[in-house]
């Protein structure tokens, strides 16, 4: 076990590891990347290169024309890359959450990303959705519904947030319907008032609980559709499991296009569900919709 005192200090292994992610991804790196990114000095990035020496010596090498460290032929990380943290950089600059230079990219290639309709999203409202999970407090809101003409005003006790691919919402017990719901973040109009409520949140079991869904290529597809589609999702004996919320599962559904696939070309539904009966059975435990 590694001794605890000889191990670097949180904000070193931070460079140390966005060091290695330079290397890793752009094959090179040069004090100023690290002087420019975290705002220290030259001789802090020197210290911070020679620490990474010594904990993977081998990793990179000096070249004087290139005037950086290279990557070594020989290079082993020291933690697993992550494909997935890469592209997200690559999402949060297109969204235009992330600029450029607040990215650990070094080199970013060219790359397009289809634009997704953005939802309102309004931070004062948001603000308080959170400060009132922190503090266990219900907040009357005014809300639009899909259901009703006219905006209600209600009030709900919210102790979590979520989303199902597209929106996010605020999950909590409402007073008026007397049953935990979703209500989506982008639908509330204003936070009227705010008051202390102790609320046993753990009896929203749809929430707490947890079922695996199990997803393969759907059959109607050519063999090597259906190949093709097994490598996409990373599945293993034409079978991936994924780890899904109770009360997320509708919306995972509709995402993955159950509710409507009997109405579109298999092309368009690649992956079918492979446990219906057993989901449908954990949510009328917990009173949720059935998947269709």
């Amino acid at each position: 076990m590694t001794d605890p005192e000889s191990r670097p200090r949180w904000s070193v292994e931070q460079r140390l590891a966005y060091l290695e992610r330079r290397l890793y991804w752009d094959g090179q790196i040069n004090r100023g990347d690290l002087t420019d990114y975290f705002s220290i000095s030259v001789p802090q990035a020197s210290a911070d290169i020679s620490a990474y020496e010594s904990l993977a010596p081998g990793n990179l090498y000096y070249d004087k024309s290139a005037r950086a460290y290279l990557i070594s032929p020989k290079f082993s990380p020291r933690s697993e890359p992550n494909a997935r943290q890469y592209l997200s950089q690559l999402q949060l600059i297109a969204d235009g959450v992330l600029a450029v230079e607040e990215s650990w990219l070094g080199r970013v290639p060219r790359y397009g990303i289809v634009p997704r309709v953005r939802r309102k999203l309004a931070a004062p409202i948001l603000r308080q959705v959170v400060e009132a999970i922190h503090t266990k407090s219900a907040l009357r809101i005014e809300y639009q519904s899909v259901s009703s003409d006219e905006a209600s005003k209600r009030w709900v006790v919210p102790h979590a947030l979520g989303f199902d691919g597209n929106r996010w919402h605020v999950r909590g017990w409402c007073h008026r319907r007397e049953k935990f719901l979703d209500f989506v973040l982008a639908r509330v109009i204003d936070v009227i008032d705010r008051r202390e409520e102790e609320f046993d949140t753990s009896a929203d079991l749809a929430w707490h609980r947890k079922a695996f869904v199990r997803l393969g290529p759907n059959t109607a597809l050519s063999q090597a559709t259906q190949r093709a589609v097994a490598l996409d999702f990373g599945m293993e004996a034409g079978v991936v499991e994924i780890e899904v919320r109770l009360s997320l599962i509708y919306y995972f559904s509709r995402q993955m296009l159950f509710d409507v696939a009997h109405s579109l070309p298999a092309e368009r539904v690649q992956v079918i569900l492979l446990n219906k009966d057993e989901l449908n059975a954990q949510l009328a435990e917990v009173d949720e919709a059935p998947i269709i």
